[in-house]
């Protein structure tokens, strides 16, 4: 949604201001809260490099907007501020993702998808937060955003204090690891930014060295292209075989090199219903979660960001966890139900994941 503004606002007092919406912010559920400029072209030479290099893979749109994500204020004219936000969503009781990770029959779901999906729950506690501005300061612009749009989430949240860009070129606190969701209000009020905050990954390459395609090239510098994140999310095609077997039972995302990282140790719990586990999905069975019909599919994952990738990909990713899978008395009779998928993206992966088991398609 975006608000129109009053173009004289001399009298609003910039720094009181800030202030104010940080505790606002913090009062609606935000962990943090810090106000970045609009100069990114320190960024902009590194994501031209990237897109150069194909790293984007198939996310068109990347490449589409260009430099545009780098340039707050020509994506939204009249931006001068960006407010970044952070939520955080580990739900303290989902099972531990490293017992789930070592047993090949289950389905690891990255942390983060396990309950609602966070665009809306971000989208509409920004909206609060910006309706709560207004009252203040009325009429203001201001556009929320919440993974939506071409905009740099990280640097934003980095300009803005809240963390360090890791090597695994996601947003590290001290006080909070990386398990959280980031959204931003781009608006005209001409706030005080805050300062960025140092860095603290030093010599550790713990994130580089357990990436299990070999993803993170070289420190901050991510090929998606090789990122299980991307192969079972944003790919639309077949997964390429070389990477098949690294993938595991990964179905959907990865947080490996979450799991590794020493600042995680102090990531905080979340306390937000809407990011509890639903539908048993932090210890599922791949059998068990391959048998789902469309409409369960469909039904059972309402309001979760799993939803957005469709049913087919959804059984291309178990079947390549069941090609992967221990327990071939059951990975076996739950591929051989679906060899006949009216899917062709499916039948690929049932064949090559039978083929695993010693099994003609």
């Amino acid at each position: 949604m975006i608000v129109q503004a009053d173009a004289s606002r001399g009298r609003v007092d910039g720094i009181r201001l800030a202030e104010e919406i940080k505790q606002w912010g913090r009062e609606l559920g935000f962990q943090a809260l810090g106000i970045a400029g609009v100069d990114l072209s320190a960024a902009e030479p590194r994501l031209l490099e990237w897109l150069a290099r194909g790293f984007h893979g198939d996310m068109d749109y990347m490449a589409r907007h260009g430099a545009r994500r780098t340039r707050p204020a020509e994506f939204i004219p009249g931006t001068v501020s960006v407010i970044s936000a952070r939520l955080d969503y580990r739900d303290p009781q989902a099972r531990d993702s490293a017992a789930v990770l070592v047993d090949p029959d289950r389905a690891y779901i990255s942390r983060y998808a396990l309950g609602r999906d966070y665009h809306k729950v971000l989208r509409q506690r920004l909206e609060r937060l910006a309706q709560r501005i207004q009252t203040a300061v009325e009429p203001f612009a201001y556009r929320v955003l919440t993974d939506s749009a071409p905009v740099m989430e990280v640097e934003l949240a980095r300009q803005a204090g809240l963390g360090w860009r890791g090597k695994h070129t996601l947003l590290l606190s001290r006080d909070a690891g990386s398990y959280y969701f980031l959204g931003e209000i781009f608006t005209d009020l001409p706030l005080p930014p805050d300062r960025p905050v140092s860095e603290h990954c030093g010599s550790c390459t713990r994130c580089l060295d357990v990436c299990p395609t070999q993803a993170i090239v070289a420190p901050y510098l991510l090929d998606a292209t090789r990122c299980i994140s991307y192969l079972t999310i944003e790919h639309r095609g077949a997964i390429p075989e070389p990477f098949r077997a690294a993938i595991g039972n990964r179905v959907y995302g990865c947080d490996d090199c979450q799991l590794v990282c020493p600042w995680n140790k102090y990531a905080r719990p979340s306390a937000e219903p809407d990011f509890a586990v639903r539908n048993g999905l932090d210890d599922a069975t791949l059998a068990d979660l391959f048998a789902w019909t469309r409409e369960q599919f469909e039904n059972r994952l309402a309001g979760s960001a799993i939803r957005r990738i469709g049913y087919e990909r959804w059984l291309r990713n178990i079947a390549v966890g069941l090609g992967n899978a221990r327990d071939r008395t059951r990975a076996v009779p739950a591929l051989r139900a679906r060899q006949d998928d009216p899917s062709a993206l499916v039948r690929e992966h049932v064949a090559w994941a039978l083929a695993r088991h010693g099994e003609r398609p």
